[in-house]
C-alpha cells in the first residue's frame, strides 16, 4: 500500500496568555491493511495527548485530517 500522505504540525503560540501548544496529524497504515488516523496535541515540550482512529479507506482518513487541519486553523494555529 503507498500512501503519500505528508503528516502536518501546527503550533499556536500567545505569550500574553502563557500558551504554547501543538498539534499534529498524520495518516499511517495499520498492521492488518487498514489507514489510521493519529492525531497528538499538548503543550510545547511535552509529549501531549495522542487519538488514533481507524479507517477503511485512505480517502476516509484524508477527509478527516482536512476536516480537524481547517478546525485548527480557524482557531489560531499556524504552520511553523
Amino acid at each position: 500500500m503507498d500512501i503519500c500522505d505528508d503528516p502536518v504540525y501546527l503550533i499556536r503560540i500567545d505569550a500574553a496568555a502563557n500558551m504554547a501548544r501543538f498539534y499534529q496529524l498524520r495518516i499511517e497504515p495499520t498492521l492488518f491493511g487498514g489507514i489510521a488516523l493519529t492525531r497528538n496535541w499538548g503543550r510545547i515540550g511535552h509529549f501531549g495527548q495522542t487519538r488514533t482512529v481507524f479507517h477503511a479507506s485512505f480517502q476516509d482518513a484524508l477527509q478527516e485530517k482536512q476536516f480537524h487541519l481547517e478546525r485548527k486553523l480557524k482557531r489560531g494555529y499556524r504552520y511553523p
